[in-house]
């Protein structure tokens, strides 16, 4: 087995045996989101034509449990590895950068796949969902989970105890997160923060995401792809940059 395969391996089977802490525990959580903001405003409000409350959250309840879980999987690997020393059994052997950030990636958003399927098949029988534009979906779940991936191993990178990649969580993933659309339309804000939203590279993943099911969004789908595939291709740039320096994990 090479080594990249070996790395992968060991990355899923690190979250796979814990996936009741990894897997069911974000779904629990997204189905609580659920219940609680559709029981409030079911019947209330309609952000799209046709569209109900309830509907319009799934999926950015699943997209958002698919980019806090990306993050959170490579992130986490990452600074435990350096805690306990065994980063050096993943530097000494002869894995090229891109072999190691390809590893932590894939394995990242393997678990956000699984948890976002997760979520669906929790609300499938509550809350169905169409399925208007598949490629779409598929294109903006692995490509929002590629940019925070990215960022987990960024912050991983840069951490040196458990406390700074929860500050990093706290206050750079999950407000980003919560102001990407996951509950509302953009539309629905003052136009200032309409403007800010469209600097959050979080909300076109959403957005694209969510069009995918409903075929309607807040921007068109082509620009939205190409915003947040551009996020991803800079986050992973500066990841093999950081890999091949060897900062925070060579010196």
């Amino acid at each position: 087995m090479s080594g990249f395969r070996t790395l992968l391996y060991k990355e899923v089977l690190r979250f796979w045996k814990v996936s009741f802490q990894t897997v069911a525990a974000p779904v629990l959580s997204a189905l609580m989101f659920l219940l609680v903001f559709a029981q409030a405003l079911s019947g209330r409000v309609e952000v799209f034509p046709g569209v109900g409350y309830a509907q319009f959250l799934v999926p950015g309840l699943a997209m958002m449990a698919m980019l806090q879980n990306a993050f959170a999987n490579s992130s986490s690997s990452l600074i435990q590895s350096k805690l306990t020393g065994n980063i050096v059994f993943i530097l000494l052997p002869p894995l090229a950068p891109g072999e190691i950030f390809m590893a932590y990636l894939i394995a990242a958003v393997i678990r956000a796949i699984v948890v976002g399927a997760g979520v669906f098949a929790a609300t499938f029988f509550l809350v169905p969902v169409p399925l208007a534009h598949p490629l779409w979906v598929i294109a903006f779940a692995l490509v929002g989970s590629g940019i925070l991936a990215a960022l987990g191993v960024i912050a991983g990178i840069w951490a040196e105890k458990f406390e700074q990649i929860a500050a990093f969580q706290n206050f750079i993933v999950t407000p980003l997160t919560f102001l990407a659309g996951v509950f509302y339309s953009v539309h629905a804000l003052p136009r200032e923060w309409q403007v800010a939203s469209h600097f959050n590279p979080f909300f076109y993943a959403v957005d694209g995401f969510r069009y995918g099911f409903f075929g309607q969004s807040d921007v068109a789908p082509g620009t939205s792809l190409v915003i947040a595939t551009a996020a991803f291709a800079a986050l992973s740039f500066l990841t093999l940059q950081l890999l091949r320096s060897g900062y925070k994990l060579r010196h």
